[in-house]
């Protein structure tokens, strides 16, 4: 059994986009259900869909984007907060993550939201990982 993952859906989004591949499969979680979510807000991802599979284990297959070079969309995909060690931040802390750039998926009271709708929420939380 897997203990992190969110790591681990990271570490498959990352590895396929590296290999150029259309669409990657994780394993499903609310939690990682909704860094997804995020990320199709987002649109570092084209779009998500939760899959029933065996034994009513459930998947999400990603459907990757790239831009008109074949390059990915997503420069970098890091956890920020692990068992190990957690993150939190305040709402005024999440304001800018890379001058705009980037976004910051925040886990709060209010759900899994990306930095900028946190900040204008005025809530903070645990910071799941960063994009860009």
């Amino acid at each position: 059994m897997m203990n992190d993952l969110i790591a681990d859906a990271l570490t498959r989004i990352r590895n396929a986009s590296m290999r150029k591949l259309d669409t990657t499969t994780l394993i499903h979680s609310n939690t990682v259900e909704g860094v997804v979510k995020v990320l199709q807000e987002k649109e570092y991802i084209e779009s998500y869909q939760v899959v029933d599979g065996d034994n009513n284990k459930k998947s999400i297959k990603v459907v990757l984007k790239y831009d008109d070079n074949e390059n990915s969309v997503i420069n970098e995909l890091k956890r920020l907060s692990k068992s190990g060690r957690r993150v939190y931040k305040g709402a005024l802390d999440l304001k800018n993550f890379k001058n705009g750039y980037g976004t910051i998926v925040v886990s709060t009271n209010k759900g899994i939201i990306s930095n900028e709708e946190a900040y204008k929420l005025n809530v903070g939380g645990e910071v799941l990982c960063s994009v860009w």
